[in-house]
């Protein structure tokens, strides 16, 4: 691919910060391959983000167009899925709503993307962040300030789609701008991808300032804890990130209620003994914070009285994350990826050994459902059982047929899964087997957890738990009994098929467009 052939798209999340105007006009004046579309996510409450420019899901003409979306306010792990699902180029830049790009931008750009191969995933710019003038930066400065030097950070990223729909793209698990761009940075890692720094710089510029935002940044530990028990101890290093301070804020917790208990207890010189070590400790922690900023009585005020409740707020936001990851194990959650429909009365009425093409009906709904899943860029695939060829009830060039008067009425499938066993074959594509639900997840490249299987019998939603993904059982007249109860009692049960994409989460987040 050379620079001139780069066909991307850019998405940028966001809480409509005034600085996105900024960037926005920013990308407008860029020299070079200009994206195909700029998706703007909203990230906040759907209420808010359909009264923004011409409503959720709305296009602003111009050169290149910028499409406004809404993620329903569930973070920025979120707002950016809904960003790339909704994306259709082979690359996506994600860029921070508070950046500033400069001219050369998507010349750069192109240039740090025409020279990687098929292994690497993503392109990083280089970010510069402008200190204070005149002064030394405060706490809260120096914070942003360290984005000079981290890896992997999302506030201009270029990632390959496919590398994306691999590894099920971030995690929504993550619920605030914390740790889930170097969660997906890992995983993709772990993939074996690799991962680059480009050429481009991009500038983050110092926000307002907030008080005691050193606190608030705490709930941080929480997902410091998912990151352990998923990459394991090195996560930090593996990451290109500096070691934390929770050691020390345990021993400093830990000081105060040793000091509190036994001041109750009446142990008065255990008392004193934790209490000075609590007070060592809370001066050491406060100095090294005063010490390079600028010393103001403001500063020093904040300073003093965060790092008496930083230490127990950053414990508590641990043991929190630490008791959640327990409850819910590391399992990813990202939205599904891919819809794998039964033929035979889930998406067209079901015609015994079926062999003519004309006699192909489309179930109601089923051409609306389908649309708004390809609309969302979601993939859609069809797994089927078709024993009639092996009996001789129909021919391959018969079967052929039916399935493309199928495409021609409901429109097309990224993937045909045809198990054409007879029963006794004892084959392992057969469904209930899981072939063809792996089969279909590697032809599409996701995960096949981020997999759903629709189907109108038991043996579609086994097929889909034995394999990892999600099944859920719309039934028919035809289906049995009891097995419309068993999948009422697991919660897999929908009327329709709107309902079970529905039920997988679908519905949540989309607005007018979807």
């Amino acid at each position: 691919m050379t620079a001139r052939e780069l066909r991307y798209t850019v998405v940028i999340p966001t809480v409509l910060r005034p600085s996105l105007d900024v960037l926005l006009r920013a990308l407008a004046g860029t020299d070079g391959p200009q994206p195909s579309e700029i998706i703007v996510v909203v990230d906040l409450p759907d209420r808010t983000g359909s009264q923004v420019s011409g409503g959720a899901g709305s296009v602003d003409s111009g050169e290149p167009p910028v499409r406004w979306l809404s993620s329903g306010g569930h973070g920025p792990a979120a707002a950016r899925n809904r960003g790339w699902l909704a994306s259709h180029d082979p690359w996506v830049a994600f860029l921070d709503d508070d950046v500033v790009v400069s001219r050369d931008w998507a010349r750069r750009l192109a240039e740090d993307l025409a020279g990687l191969g098929p292994e690497a995933a993503a392109s990083y710019a280089r970010i510069e962040v402008p200190a204070p003038i005149g002064r030394r930066p405060t706490d809260d400065e120096r914070r942003t300030l360290a984005l000079r030097n981290a890896q992997f950070i999302t506030a201009d990223a270029a990632v390959r789609r496919s590398a994306l729909m691999a590894v099920g793209g971030f995690d929504e698990r993550f619920p605030h701008a914390y740790r889930e761009d170097a969660d997906l940075s890992l995983r993709l890692m772990s993939a074996g991808f690799t991962l680059h720094t480009g050429s481009r710089v991009t500038t983050h510029p110092i926000g307002r300032a907030r008080a005691l935002a050193s606190l608030r940044a705490q709930a941080g530990n929480a997902d410091n804890a998912l990151m352990r028990r998923r990459h394991g101890p090195d996560w930090r290093r593996t990451a290109g990130e500096s070691g934390g301070r929770l050691g020390r804020h345990m021993f400093t917790t830990f000081c105060a209620g040793l000091a509190a208990a036994a001041a109750v207890s009446g142990r008065r010189r255990v008392a004193a003994t934790a209490s000075a070590a609590w007070l060592a400790s809370t001066v050491r922690f406060a100095l090294a914070r005063v010490a390079p900023g600028p010393r103001t009585a403001r500063e020093v005020l904040e300073m003093s009285v965060s790092s008496i409740l930083v230490p127990p707020a950053a414990v508590a936001h641990r043991i929190r994350g630490e008791i959640a990851v327990s409850r819910a194990g590391t399992a990813i959650r990202s939205p599904v990826l891919a819809v794998l429909f039964d033929r035979d009365d889930t998406i067209i009425h079901d015609v015994p050994y079926l062999s003519d093409f004309r006699k192909v009906e489309p179930v109601p709904g089923a051409a609306e459902v389908l649309s708004r899943l390809r609309a969302t860029g979601v993939l859609v695939g069809v797994v089927s059982n078709q024993s009639g060829v092996a009996h001789g009830r129909i021919t391959a060039g018969e079967l052929r047929e039916v399935n493309d008067e199928v495409e021609r009425r409901l429109g097309p499938f990224d993937t045909w899964q045809i198990c054409v066993h007879s029963g006794r074959a004892g084959c392992a594509c057969r469904k209930p087997m899981p072939g063809l639900i792996f089969r279909a997840a590697a032809d599409l490249g996701v995960p096949v957890e981020r997999c759903l299987v629709i189907g109108d019998t038991e043996a579609d939603v086994e097929a889909a738990r034995t394999a990892g993904a999600v099944g859920i059982l719309v039934p028919t007249a035809r289906t049995l009994p009891a097995e419309v109860h068993r999948a009422h009692s697991h919660g897999r049960l929908a009327p329709d098929l709107a309902t079970a994409v529905a039920l997988a989460g679908l519905g949540r987040g989309r607005t007018a467009d979807s």
